[in-house]
């Protein structure tokens, strides 16, 4: 680990600039614009939403959550080897440069994707998956090595505040560029929603400048290059092994995969059930989701406020339960009114649970180890994986069923599950002094 100053100001706030550079995709790509914008572009001229992707016929909400799918199984797949290398090449920041950039260029490259072309769209649009999930595993991974313990709860939920405060601030110009494209001198149509996503590729990479200025600089172990891409898997296996010893985590990390399913499938899918299910208008859409972006803010500070007086594993409890009863909710959300109340109740816990499992997770981790980026790995494999279940079950219950209000149901079970494993978890001072030892 390098010798970086533990809670040095200027260093933490320049880490929480990278949530205000990434945000902007989480909320205009994955969230508000681009489902709806290829919601519409899809229809097809009968408006089935059947598309052809490379000659497989196949609804396009369908075909959407399975890409969501794919880009995450694929990230799953190779950040163990890159988070290794990272580590023991003392190149967290270097990585953490790749994706960015990657997601940004992908996000630019959706400005040519018009409807026709959806194999294009497609890749597009994964990659800026693979871009932006890739990055937060080795921005992750600084957490400890910026700050003290004391701080990770409070410090998580900052940093996923400057990501809804910067998410929100673009979303409103791109509302205003959707609603009067006269005003910024462009034509009705597809062009407005393209620009947009032009300009988070822009908002991405611009402000991403900050963290890759500020941040430490690894310290490279000894090696030839060549041997860096099999330390990179040695140092999975060695940080598997430890894993195992420690039930704490593991238990925590079986909890987080189940409930994080759920959670990442609802936010990434969210939209595409307004516009399916209640016909919802995108203006209507987009409402939706600055209801849950401004709602996070606060409640990511709350749920860490309680996480001090109660526990982490209390906070994270109440909001699953929470967390069910939105996905029971869904299934008979009927009107426009009903959905903004479910958006307003899904806000209140998106963000609490988000910067709370990943602090929870910090206080879990060895502190004296030099491979945080191989242990965040496990994190964000595991984050990846359970995108992949709760975006593939979502997809496949509404391929099956031709009704997504089913899939919403299917989603409180891994809730459920997620809520039995984690009452097993004991999150303390005394217990994390234990493990890493």
């Amino acid at each position: 680990m390098s010798s970086t100053e533990l809670n040095n100001k200027r260093i933490t706030n320049s880490w929480c600039m990278y949530d205000w550079a990434n945000s902007v995709y989480s909320l205009t790509i994955t969230t508000a614009v681009f489902p709806t914008y290829y919601q519409a572009v899809t229809a097809g001229v009968d408006e089935s939403g059947i598309v052809s992707f490379f000659g497989w016929q196949l609804p396009n909400s369908v075909l959407y959550s399975y890409a969501l799918s794919f880009s995450f199984l694929f990230t799953a797949l190779i950040l163990p080897m890159l988070s290794g290398m990272a580590d023991y090449g003392g190149s967290k920041k270097m990585f953490l440069k790749i994706f960015a950039y990657l997601g940004a260029l992908a996000c630019a490259g959706l400005f040519f994707f018009e409807g026709e072309n959806v194999e294009f769209g497609i890749l597009m649009s994964v990659l800026a998956s693979i871009g932006y999930s890739g990055s937060l595993v080795f921005y992750d991974a600084f957490l400890p090595e910026i700050a003290s313990a004391d701080k990770y709860d409070r410090l998580s939920a900052r940093g996923y505040s400057f990501g809804y405060i910067g998410s929100v601030l673009l979303l409103i110009i791109n509302i205003l560029m959707l609603q009067s494209p006269e005003m910024f001198g462009l034509e009705e149509g597809t062009m407005p929603a393209r620009v947009s996503f032009l300009m988070v590729a822009v908002w991405w990479a611009g402000f991403s400048q900050i963290p890759f200025k500020r941040l430490p600089d690894g310290i490279p172990q000894t090696a030839k290059f060549e041997k860096l891409w099999s330390k990179g898997y040695q140092e999975i296996r060695k940080v598997y092994q430890n894993v195992k010893k420690m039930p704490n985590l593991k238990r925590y990390l079986a909890a987080f995969f189940f409930y994080n399913a759920g959670v990442q499938a609802v936010m990434y899918l969210a939209t595409i059930f307004g516009s399916a299910e209640l016909k919802m208008e995108t203006s209507d859409l987009i409402m939706t989701v600055l209801i849950i972006q401004v709602v996070a803010i606060g409640g990511a500070y709350l749920f860490a406020r309680i996480s001090e007086g109660k526990g982490n594993v209390y906070s994270i409890s109440i909001m699953i339960v929470i967390w069910i009863g939105v996905c029971f909710a869904a299934f008979f959300v009927n009107s426009n009114v009903q959905f903004y109340g479910l958006a307003f109740v899904v806000g209140l816990v998106m963000g609490g649970i988000q910067a709370l499992s990943r602090a929870t997770y910090s206080k879990l981790i060895p502190t004296n180890t030099e491979d945080l980026t191989s242990y965040f790995s496990f994190y964000d494999v595991t984050y990846n994986l359970s995108i992949v279940m709760g975006t593939l079950a979502y997809g496949l219950v509404d391929h099956l069923t031709g009704s997504m209000r089913n899939s919403a149901l299917a989603l409180g079970v891994f809730f459920v599950i997620g809520f039995v494993l984690l009452r097993g978890v004991k999150i303390n001072n005394k217990t994390v002094l234990s493990e890493t030892q």
